[in-house]
């Protein structure tokens, strides 16, 4: 079985695809919803040999079942938010927070040049919040000396903090780093990317804003330093699927030109239901079907056009009825 320290290692394609594969062969054994998932949809993982043929987990059935498949009990379990919450069983904190400092560190450099502040209400009123962990964790790291700092923030948090100082006048500190996390969580209108941006640059006189995407149920975390596009960690790979059937998957253009989907040939971004696979879920299921859409561009990057409303999710009722 692969450890974190191997996936943190991962460099290359190949690298990836065989940390994929092996992940995937134990935890079709080893992860019970999974298994019963792969049976339910008809799949032998004795027939699986590329990724790119490997079923996505619903992200629903993290709220239905125990996605966990460690030989411990977990050292503790996040929470996302929502009266149908989902769990997330992490086995070792030491390994969840060397993953989640590894992609920060990855796009901004060692987390100990960072003086880190962050907005995060709605989540710091409850319990469990994976978000607010990895946040207070890298604060830690950092220093209040530091070279460089980060306002991170929940998008109305940072709106208002934004409208508050735009009226006084106040300006952040020059060179400080605005990023958003999402989530409107009833408190304001819901707005585009786009307009919610510009909004913040105005407000706070910056020239991007930052963001990052994570979640609940992914160890993981894909950055964008700007203009809405994310870039995933070398062991995080995202692909999208059709939103009538989710088994019609579209991959990168140099990735599995066999695959059911096709490659993405054509030099433009592919929309669709946003897969992840993240390797770093070892101990829960690395490869799941989120509630997001979006467009992967040739290149491997992403972005995200919001949430999918209504859609049959097919599949996912043959664990939960």
């Amino acid at each position: 079985m692969l450890t974190t320290g191997d996936i943190l290692q991962i460099s290359t394609a190949a690298e990836f695809d065989s940390a994929a594969l092996a992940v995937f062969r134990h935890q079709a054994a080893a992860c019970e919803p999974y298994r019963q998932y792969l049976s339910a949809v008809g799949i032998s993982p004795e027939d699986i040999s590329r990724i790119d043929q490997i079923p996505y987990l619903p992200i629903e059935i993290f709220k239905s079942h125990r996605v966990y498949c460690a030989e411990s009990e977990p050292e503790t379990v996040f929470t996302s938010s929502g009266t149908s919450a989902s769990r997330h069983h992490i086995a070792h904190l030491a390994d969840y927070e060397a993953v989640f400092t590894r992609a920060f560190e990855l796009f901004y450099g060692p987390a100990a040049d960072w003086e880190i502040h962050s907005l995060l209400p709605c989540y710091e009123e409850r319990g469990g919040s994976s978000l607010v962990y990895m946040v207070d964790c890298l604060a830690r790291k950092g220093r209040p000396d530091a070279p460089n700092r980060l306002l991170i923030g929940v998008s109305y948090a940072l709106l208002d903090l934004g409208a508050e100082m735009f009226a006084r006048g106040e300006r952040l500190p020059k060179g400080t780093v605005v990023m958003e996390t999402g989530g409107m969580k009833g408190r304001r209108e819901e707005m585009s990317k786009a307009q919610l941006h510009k909004t913040l640059r105005d407000a706070f006189g910056v020239s991007e804003i930052h963001s990052e995407y994570g979640m609940c149920e992914l160890t993981s975390q894909a950055y964008s330093l700007g203009g809405g596009r994310f870039f995933a960690p070398p062991w995080m790979r995202v692909s999208v699927r059709d939103l009538v059937d989710p088994f019609d998957v579209h991959y990168v253009a140099s990735d599995y030109p066999d695959s059911r989907g096709g490659p993405n040939t054509s030099g433009d971004a592919i929309r669709g239901g946003v897969n992840i696979i993240d390797l770093g879920n070892l101990h829960s299921c690395a490869f799941i079907q989120t509630g997001d859409v979006g467009r992967v561009f040739p290149d491997g990057s992403f972005a995200l056009d919001g949430r999918i409303a209504g859609s049959d999710v097919r599949g996912c009722n043959l664990l939960t009825e």
